[in-house]
């Protein structure tokens, strides 16, 4: 089975030779082969992701050679679902653009085979120059607080990311900070762009279960911990998550955010060896 495409400014110029999934296939892999290596940014469990200069423009391109049965088995063992190629990204960035929510552009996409161990695969998307992810503008929050109308900004804008992709069946997986990219310049505008990206381990369903939804916002919670958050903050973020607002966050739906603050908890224990920073009260100052 192949699946296939490749975007119209492609087809006309660089790319005109792929006319199928085999012909694109071969090229990303040629385009792997020949990458330098500080173009390549990771290589693991038969996936090579580096960025290349296409027509003028950079991209990025992530290459899936098929990870083989020991590591499918490995993944099984370890209660973790592998990830056996680019369809389950491609298929979510589809999504959340049928949603609203800013993600990567893809250039190029191609798939061909049914054996999960062997199946090849790739996705080639543009570079989002000029942006940062949120791990590194929000790096230093904790001792050199940003204005509050953007801290506040960013705040509501995660939450409505959220909100958009487990309304829409989407569980990310890899929920962090590091996985935001947001264009510095939108900050002044009407619009905020902040990209979601890095989604291969994403999985779309009919409905999230609640384990999974409780992973995705404790993920996201846990890489904010450092900060500086108050409990406005993160009042602000429920509030918007839920359809029902804090009426319903701190209801019915209590629970569930109990699990995420345990969760988060502990994820920030594990990684950094002691209990994250208190929570501070009300916003100085509002």
């Amino acid at each position: 089975m192949a699946d296939y495409f490749l975007r119209d400014d492609l087809r006309r110029g660089a790319m005109a030779h792929a006319i199928d999934a085999a012909t694109l296939l071969q090229w990303a892999d040629d385009a792997a082969r020949r990458a330098a290596p500080e173009t390549v940014y990771r290589e693991k469990e038969g996936r090579k992701t580096l960025r290349l200069q296409l027509q003028g423009n950079s991209f990025f391109l992530k290459d899936h050679r098929g990870v083989g049965w020991p590591e499918i088995a490995k993944n099984l063992m370890q209660l973790r679902l592998p990830v056996l190629g680019a369809g389950r990204e491609y298929r979510a960035v589809r999504l959340l653009e049928t949603i609203g929510v800013d993600t990567l552009a893809v250039a190029a996409y191609a798939s061909q085979g049914s054996n999960p161990a062997t199946l090849h695969s790739m996705l080639l998307t543009d570079d989002l120059v000029d942006t940062v992810s949120l791990e590194d503008y929000c790096a230093d929050w904790r001792t050199n607080p940003p204005p509050f109308a953007v801290r506040m900004r960013l705040t509501l804008a995660l939450a409505d990311i959220a909100r958009r992709m487990h309304g829409a069946g989407i569980n990310h997986r890899d929920f962090y900070l590091c996985h935001f990219h947001l264009d510095e310049q939108s900050l002044q505008r009407a619009t905020l762009r902040c990209h979601v990206i890095d989604l291969h381990r994403a999985r779309i369903r009919r409905e999230i279960p609640r384990r999974w939804r409780v992973k995705d916002l404790a993920g996201l919670y846990f890489s904010a911990m450092d900060c500086g958050l108050t409990r406005r903050d993160l009042l602000r973020f429920m509030r918007h998550y839920e359809p029902g607002g804090l009426r319903v966050a701190l209801g019915k739906r209590a629970g569930l955010w109990r699990q995420v603050a345990r969760r988060a908890r502990a994820l920030y224990v594990k990684g950094h060896g002691g209990s994250p920073p208190a929570v501070a009260g009300p916003d100085h100052g509002h």
